[in-house]
């Protein structure tokens, strides 16, 4: 068959990829001039960024995407880096030991912090375990068959009865059940301000996930009851290493790639997808069309309201994505070890995850007060700084649509003061840059295919449906981190893989 993707994120060459495999013939269409979306990294002056994805779940051997890269044998193109991060709050910071004290180290920190709460931590963290153990079951089960299949299937069940009750329970009504003090529910709720997501609409059964145990120590062992644990990773030398190993394997098996394409229309006849229209009027024909890009800019400008069902409209109309971001890059020349020993912190300036997001949504910009991330690349990737120098990333949260102002205007002027912010931590930034990356979100707007940049797609709340794969257009299968499979690096490859294997069985 002739396929045609559009977009060349991590969807959109996964989808190749797996078509190429079966001997398709396959062209991705690409609008910008870079291949990879915002899995990308960038260069100037000797330094390197990674401008998305920071420290990655999912790349171990036995987790879905490190299966993935197996199952394409091109596991061996990129080097992964266990390891893991810092958590600072106002009063407090989180950094694992020197020496190790165990799987549950951070549980018995809480309970020194906040004594009143011990009783609680126990339950939270009985909790966490059942969480793992359904994952790490749930996850053997998507690549088994046969009786094995079966097995897992009747292991999960009672596994799962056991957190049912939670099932429909908001991330705040899990942590109020467990714990009274608001800075104890912030340690374990403030990765929530990542997503632009409200402690009160995010599933409760996602805390856990979001604060996987191994994230904050890389010592902890990986084996559990029901199978392994979820594992964090770096990729040496940065995310172009993951998109050019998809690049380079499409290419082998006769995929195309064309950059500079931007695709203004899906043909539609007879409720069927037949093809593509580029802004310079060419018109491309093909048996499948399979797009990545937002879900506005894809359903309703590309394929438009006419072709659509009432249901599906409203649907993509209502739903919620998250917010933007600014990002900061800096080449520094000088060691920052002693003032963040890890490549990656989480500095959080607010307890009220809830309110923060209120305003972020609002267009209330914090510029960099109420939290922010720095990031080391060049710490476990010494190539992606000049020798005796280091690249950094300075990134927090942020409106697309500015209340006050707009961001061609306050780009230099809130890159500063979220540099001001950051020099609380790591004094000298500004003083010692050698160059810099400011990158607003009409930036990374600019690098894919949206109405609005959202960091990470669709805001991940409780009831929403996201636009499913097979959509009501035949011939017309929709991926990336704005459909069913939600964002996130692993998520994204995993969905989209699932969806091409779906479409290859029906056809």
């Amino acid at each position: 068959m002739k396929v045609i993707v559009i977009g060349s994120g991590l969807a959109g060459l996964t989808a190749a990829s797996y078509m190429c495999r079966e001997g398709h013939d396959v062209t991705i269409y690409e609008q910008y001039s870079e291949i990879g979306g915002v899995t990308a990294t960038i260069h100037k002056d000797g330094y390197s960024w990674d401008i998305g994805p920071l420290l990655l779940e999912g790349l171990a051997p036995h987790e879905k995407l490190g299966k993935i890269l197996t199952e394409l044998g091109i596991s061996d193109k990129i080097t992964i880096i266990n390891e893991d991060r810092g958590q600072t709050l106002p009063d407090f910071a989180i950094w694992h030991p020197k020496e190790y004290k165990g799987r549950y180290w951070r549980r018995e920190y809480f309970k020194e912090q906040f004594p009143s709460e011990s009783e609680g931590l126990d339950r939270y963290y009985l909790f966490y375990d059942q969480i793992m153990t359904l994952m790490a079951i749930n996850s053997r089960l998507e690549w088994s068959k046969g009786l094995k299949f079966i097995w897992l299937k009747l292991k999960l069940l009672p596994k799962f009865l056991k957190v049912k009750k939670y099932m429909d329970k908001s991330a705040a009504e899990i942590m109020d059940s467990f714990f009274n003090e608001p800075k104890l529910k912030a340690v374990f709720m403030g990765i929530l301000a990542d997503f632009v997501v409200k402690p009160s609409e995010f599933p409760g059964l996602g805390v856990p996930l979001s604060n996987v145990e191994t994230a904050f120590d890389k010592r902890i062992p990986l084996k559990i009851k029901g199978g392994k644990l979820p594992v964090y990773h770096y990729i040496h030398n940065g995310c172009e290493q993951l998109v050019n190993a998809f690049v380079n394997y499409i290419k082998e098996k006769g995929g195309k790639i064309q950059t500079n394409s931007l695709v203004e229309k899906i043909l539609i006849k007879d409720n069927k997808a037949i093809g593509i229209k580029l802004k310079n009027g060419e018109k491309l024909y093909a048996d499948i069309i399979i797009p990545s890009g937002g879900a506005h800019k894809t359903f309703f400008s590309l394929v438009g309201k006419d072709y659509l069902p009432s249901e599906f409209i409203d649907n993509v109309e209502n739903l919620v994505h998250m917010e933007s971001v600014l990002m900061v890059h800096l080449g520094i020349d000088f060691d920052p070890t002693p003032h963040q020993r890890a490549a990656l912190c989480y500095y959080y300036g607010t307890y009220d995850i809830e309110e923060a997001v209120n305003r972020c949504r609002s267009g209330d910009y914090h510029e960099g007060k109420e939290g922010f991330l720095l990031y080391f690349p060049s710490m476990h990737s010494p190539d992606m700084a000049p020798s005796g120098h280091h690249a950094v990333t300075i990134y927090t949260i942020a409106p697309y649509i500015l209340s006050k102002g707009d961001w061609v205007s306050r780009r230099e002027e809130l890159a500063d003061k979220l540099l001001i912010e950051a020099e609380k931590f790591i004094p000298g930034l500004r003083e010692h840059a050698k160059t810099k990356v400011i990158m607003t979100p009409l930036d990374f707007k600019s690098r894919i295919f949206v109405e609005k940049h959202s960091f990470g797609g669709l805001a991940p709340i409780m009831d929403q449906q996201n636009p499913p794969h097979h959509t009501p257009i035949q011939n017309l299968w929709y991926i990336g981190a704005q459909s069913e499979s939600g964002g996130g690096v692993a998520g994204v490859v995993a969905g989209t893989r699932k969806a091409i294997l779906k479409l290859l069985k029906e056809l």
